[in-house]
């Protein structure tokens, strides 16, 4: 059983913060909320996001596994206004679920969850520097990088108390340095990974410009990116794997 009501923005918004990984997905739901956690095709980025039951207008629900694809769920509330609420209803028998978005009402056919990849844990790691800074940075840096490079640099130099963001091409490269005074908080510690920027560009297509994200950094280290979902108020985190670095 489940059903429930929640504002159509931030559930839209909750939603694009997986899709940018994935187009198909296992929703856990349960009597404190829903939650989505999912990997990329290839393993090497994962995003975990929870919203808890009262986050809802209204929510209501035993146990369950949907099997969804994030790609039509996403086109359905692609219709709703400023203001408009999506209530969703889980028809157990036919193994559908019902959507109502304003005036709109959709049947929307889910997959079978024994078809869609497990998804993995969400390791549990001692990052030896964290650094929260305005989203606007890691969207520079971004941009910049995929000037030059397919790759993106995240080191912090624990002596000098900066975080660089660099992209190094055949003939050019790109710099980023920021210091305590240009980020809200900053852990230094050594840390120094290669990331496919492939995927820091699908990640920052949804980070919010002007709230803050938070990076748990290393060597040779499993990425963590933090920020709050827009208007859902609730966290969603993405680990990211690593780049071998030629020694």
């Amino acid at each position: 059983m489940f059903s429930a009501t929640i504002d159509a923005t931030a559930f839209r918004n909750a939603l694009a913060s997986v899709e940018v990984l994935v187009e198909e997905c296992r929703i856990h739901v349960d009597s404190d909320g829903m939650r989505l956690r999912a990997a990329d095709p290839a393993l090497v980025a994962l995003v975990d996001l929870t919203l808890d039951a009262e986050q809802f207008e209204q929510y209501e629900a035993s146990e369950a596994v949907l099997g969804v694809n994030l790609e039509r769920l996403s086109e359905i509330l692609s219709v709703a206004e400023t203001g408009d609420t999506v209530r969703m209803e889980f028809d157990e028998r036919s193994r559908k679920l019902d959507v109502e978005v304003g005036t709109l009402s959709y049947t929307l056919g889910l997959l079978d969850p024994d078809s869609i990849r497990d998804e993995p844990d969400l390791p549990d790691l001692e990052p030896p520097a964290e650094v929260t800074l305005d989203g606007r940075h890691i969207d520079r840096g971004v941009k910049a990088a995929e000037m030059v490079s397919d790759h993106l640099r995240l080191a912090v130099d624990p002596d000098r108390e900066t975080l660089v963001i660099a992209a190094e091409g055949d003939t050019d490269e790109v710099l980023v340095e920021l210091g305590r005074q240009e980020v809200a908080a900053l852990s230094p510690g050594p840390a120094d990974s290669l990331y496919s920027l492939d995927y820091l560009t699908a990640i920052n297509r949804v980070i919010p410009r002007g709230q803050t994200v938070t990076l748990e950094l290393g060597e040779e280290f499993l990425a963590g990116f933090e920020f709050v979902v827009p208007e859902a108020d609730q966290p969603v985190t993405y680990r990211v794997a690593p780049r071998l670095q030629r020694a």
